[in-house]
Order: C-alpha cells, then structure tokens, then sequence
C-alpha cells in the first residue's frame, strides 16, 4: 500500500461527501413536481379567502347606511388602508390599519442584491398575520378588518409604542400593541382583548400566518436551496427544508421563515398548544418569490373580561449572537452543522468563530482575515500532517530501491511483502498519506457551513470577488452549463488547480504506477471538485486555495530541506543489519498471502490434470 493509495482513499471518501451533501440537498423531478401542485393549491386557497372576504365586505356596505356613518363590525370591514412609518437605528417599519400589522420592514444596514436597502417583509409579496373574531353576521379574519388610524408615542426609554384599535360594539374590544426599541430588530406585539367569549369561539385563539420569501441574494437558485422553515417544539429545535408540512404534537415557542441570511420569526412568549405549517419552494426559475408558508398555530384566551397575549416578532439577520440572545434555540438557525453534518458544528462554534472574530477586531479584509483563519488551522492541525508529510517523502526517497527490487521479483504478492519490508525498515508509515484528506473532511464542511450563514461576509470586497458570501464570477456566459453553471468562478479554479499540482505531487512519490486509476485520479478528481466549487462562496473556495497552497510549500520544504535522502538509505542499510521482529499484524497478512499463493497453486495443478 502506497501513500497515493491512501491518498485516493482519503479524496474518494470527501468526494462520496460531497456528491451526498449534493443529493439530500438537491430535490427530484417528483418532488418538484409535489411542491408545485402544493404551491398552486396555496394560492388558490388564498384567492378563494379573499373572494370570501370580497363578499362580506359587500354585504357589509348594502347594509350600512354610508362609509362615513358605519359603526362597529361594519366600519372594519368597510375601511380605508392607511399607512404608519417607525423607526429606529437597525429597521424602518411600515405599518397598515388593515389588520393591524407591520406591511413593510426594510433594514437599514443591509443592502440587497439591487443595491437597494434589504427588504425583510416586502409589500409586494403576500403577508398578513391574522386570526377569526365572530362579528355577529358570521366569522371574518382580522387580517381583512380594518382597524382605526394607528397612534403612536414616544416613551421614555427611547421605544416607541404604536397601537391600533379595532372598531368593535360597545363592550367588545381588540387592541394590537406594538413596541420597537433602540438597537433591536424585535418588536414586542400584544394582543388585547375584552370580552374575548363574544369574539372567539370558546376562547379559542387560532393565528394564521402566512409569509412569501423573497429573493436577497444574487444567486436566486443557491439561496432556494438554502431556506427553511425552522421552529422549536417542545423546547427542542427542528426544521424542515426539503419536507413539505410539519403537524405540531407539542407546545411551540417559535416558528421561523429563514432564508440564507434573514430570518422572520414569531415568538409567543406563552407558547402555542399545537398547529401545522406547510411551506412550499417556488419552482418558477423566473420568479423571485423563493417559498411560500402556510403556518395555523392555537392557544386559548385566557378566561377574564380583560385578556392579553404577548407575541414577539422578530425580523432581522442571522447572526449567531443576536439570536443567541433573542430566543432559546434561535441561535441553531444559522446552520453551523445540521443533521448528518452536526459533528462539524461543536468545531464552528468553539474553534472557527471565536478564531475569525479575534482576526476580525484587527483586520479589515476579510479576505485577509480568512487567510489567517486558514494559517491557523493549519497549524492546529500540522502535527498531524507532518508526520504523514515525512512519510510521502521518505518513500520518494525509497523508490529507486523499490524499483530495484520490482526487477528481482516477478511475483506481485512478494512484491507486496518486500515492499511492507522496506516501509518498516525506512520507519514509513503507509497509511500516513490519507491523513492530510482524512483531516479535511470535518474542517472543509464545518467552513462549507461556517461561510455559508455568515452574514458579515456579504458585499464584502475581496481582490476581484464582489461579495464573499457568493461566487465570483470573472466570466458570464449567459446561458447554463449543465453541472457546471453560467459562470466562471476564478477562486474556484484556483482551488482545483491547486488540488491537481498535490495530486501530481503524491503520484510523484508512488512506487507504483501500474494501477490505470491511480494514474488517472490527479485528472478525475479536479473535475469533480471544479463542478462543485463553482457555485460555492468565493470565502470558501478562497480558504481551499490558501489551504492548498500552504500544503504545496510545506511539501517541497520538507523534501527539499529536511528530508535527507542519504540518511533514509543509511538507516534502512543499518535496519537489515538488526535481528528482524515482525508485528503480528504483517505476519497474519504473509500467511495469508502464502496461504492465498498455495491455493491457487493447487488449482493450477487441477487445471494441468
């Protein structure tokens, strides 16, 4: 066994990896198709509700003598929009009386592919929070109701309390209550309710809530596959991504729609009894709608003549701290390592983060800073991969006596045993080659995940990349490749590029070049790794060719100026001078080869007769 031997192992395992992040994580033609048809079905029950509503507001303006003199129930249904602006240092809200919510909210300190200033709740896609309140002439949401002109007052911490008011009859009333604080993206939503056994059936309190994503980011199909539905039950974080629907058996505390780098969560702070969401990926490549969610939560009012219920929603980034601290469990929406990549997230959160933030305070490149991050890895882990280094060098050092003894012996298993001969007589480990590409595993998906939800790294500059967060596309063809893309990413074929000089490098060192696979694995590898790369983050692809290139240079310092060829040969002389013990180990696999040579032996012998 050869250290490219070991090395091929090593790749191959990364690669089976890779190709199995790629198949979870990339759907099928069926489930496209199940996700388009749940789509269609959302939207058409979307405009049955509103054809609904159209008919009751109707109704409501027949049987009321004019707009200007209508009363209770019927002035909510017969209302005008108006529109409400707050804001503070993070988020500017948009707030409408129909319904009593937030319509837009833009965040100040991010900007949107379009340059444009990011868009978290957009009035242009289809949003509403709304609940069923019995009006006396049937049941009507309150997301269609229109609520009184909205008031606002500055309090004396520097928040802002916004409150709208539900045109009700005499003794029956809903307030919502907003709260938006100086250096938060949460606003603090209260419910309040009197006489709540008149306006909901049994007390029960049934929120719908339903929200579109829209594109943020420049690479529409990369931030698709991303996106998610995340939630806690029961205390206990889960989600859903390329599953459809999720019944909720617990309590929950939150649900999240959380997209590659933004999130909009609804937090109840009692907690919801039980409920379901549906979400659907959009399917429509031309679309920039990236999902829609469907999400029926239940709690019960409690039973007084006054009634309250506090929510809290959220809408802002994902950013590990902030969520850290918002909710329980809210910090695991940034996916540093999920499900069968949940080994890799202990390494981003106690190792690659504090790293990067410590870099961070000193550097403003953040280029600069991931090359340090890349130094440091390499470091952590150089008492390993020295050792395999020395290794690969040492049986470089070994192959003229390799080919030497190839020409005394015809027999490949005694070619085998003399070669585990001299291994153990030069001090080689074999199996030390695969080290360095065992070692890349945990560490390239625990940074596949790191860079992928770190946010800091968007429209971040970085030599001839424009955001870090995406590829960097030097070249754009203007149509798809298919398995490739429509684009050329420079950091990505520097990354191949220098995966393809390690290989050749190793294949350099090999005593055997008999094998067709080992000789084309410098060539099949780069493929495969090109074909992935390409769309990755240029943080990432960056990070491998600084990794790859560290590798390079320690490969030729340690041949060139600490291994000494001469001296390897002098020990090995030295080493067949001393009495030979041979592990158990090497002498269970010569009887086995011996074993192995008499049988076929004997059925040529058989064969002969």
């Amino acid at each position: 066994m050869g250290m490219d031997r070991n090395t091929i192992i090593g790749f191959v395992l990364l690669g089976v990896l890779l190709f199995t992040y790629l198949f979870i994580s990339t759907k099928n033609s069926h489930e496209l198709q199940r996700q388009r048809q749940i789509y269609d079905d959302s939207v058409a029950k979307v405009k049955m509700l509103q054809e609904s509503q159209a008919r009751l507001q109707d109704s409501s303006k027949n049987k009321s003598n004019a707009p200007d003199t209508a009363t209770g129930f019927n002035k909510a249904v017969s209302g005008t929009e108006k529109f409400l602006t707050v804001e503070n240092d993070l988020i500017r809200v948009v707030f409408t009386n129909k319904g009593g919510q937030p319509k837009e909210v833009q965040l100040k300190a991010f900007r949107s592919f379009d340059s444009s200033f990011v868009k978290i709740l957009d009035p242009a896609a289809n949003n509403k929070i709304s609940y069923p309140i019995n009006t006396g002439v049937g049941s009507s949401q309150v997301g269609d109701l229109y609520f009184d002109e909205g008031q606002v007052t500055k309090n004396q911490d520097g928040s802002q309390s916004i409150r709208f008011k539900l045109p009700t009859p005499q003794g029956e009333s809903i307030e919502h209550q907003f709260i938006i604080r100086p250096g938060s993206y949460l606003l603090d939503w209260d419910v309040q309710i009197n006489n709540s056994e008149r306006l909901f059936s049994q007390n029960n309190f049934n929120l719908n809530w339903h929200a579109q994503m829209v594109c943020t980011q420049k690479n529409l199909a990369y931030e698709k596959q991303l996106s998610k539905v995340c939630f806690s039950e029961d205390n206990s974080f889960d989600y859903i991504s390329s599953k459809t629907e999720r019944k909720f058996e617990k309590p929950v505390q939150w649900v999240s729609v959380a997209q590659q780098f933004f999130n909009t969560t609804l937090i109840a702070k009692n907690g919801f009894g039980s409920g379901d969401l549906h979400w659907a990926r959009d399917v429509v490549d031309t679309s920039t709608t990236i999902g829609t969610v469907e999400t029926n939560l239940q709690a019960k009012i409690p039973s007084s003549n006054a009634a309250a219920l506090s929510f809290q929603l959220y809408y802002g980034p994902n950013s590990f701290y902030i969520l850290k601290n918002t909710a329980p469990e809210m910090d695991r929406i940034v996916d540093l390592g999920r499900d069968f990549y949940s080994f890799v997230r202990p390494v981003n959160v106690y190792i690659i983060m504090p790293v990067f933030n410590f870099f961070k305070k000193f550097i403003s490149s953040y280029g600069i800073v991931i090359m340090l991050l890349t130094i440091f890895i390499r470091l952590l882990t150089s008492p390993l991969v020295y050792s395999s280094y020395l290794s690969g060098a040492k049986m470089k050092a070994l192959r003229p006596e390799i080919e030497e003894m190839k020409k005394r012996v015809n027999d490949k298993q005694k070619e085998g045993m003399e070669q585990m001969k001299l291994f153990r007589e030069a001090g080689v480990n074999p199996i030390g080659g695969c080290i360095p590409a065992l070692l890349q595993i945990p560490i390239f998906f625990a940074l596949y995940s790191f860079f992928n939800s770190n946010i800091e790294l968007r429209n971040q500059h970085f030599l001839w990349s424009k955001d870090l967060s995406a590829y960097d596309a030097v070249i754009n063809f203007g149509f798809n490749i298919p398995a490739y893309g429509n684009h050329v990413s420079l950091f990505a074929l520097l990354a191949v590029v220098t995966s393809f000089l390690i290989s050749l490098y190793g294949m350099s060192m090999t005593p055997d070049q008999s094998n067709p696979a080992m000789k084309y694995m410098p060539y099949i590898m780069p493929v495969m790794l090109l074909l992935f790369f390409n769309r990755l983050p240029s943080a990432l692809t960056w990070y491998y060719t600084v990794s790859n290139a560290i590798t390079l240079i320690l490969q030729w310092v340690i041949q060139t100026y600490i291994i000494d060829h001469d001296k390897i040969l002098e020990k090995l002389k030295a080493n067949r001078a001393k009495p030979k013990t041979k592990p158990k180990w090497q002498e269970r696999f010569e009887q086995m080869q011996e074993s192995q040579k008499k049988l076929q032996q004997s059925q040529q012998k058989n064969k002969n007769k």
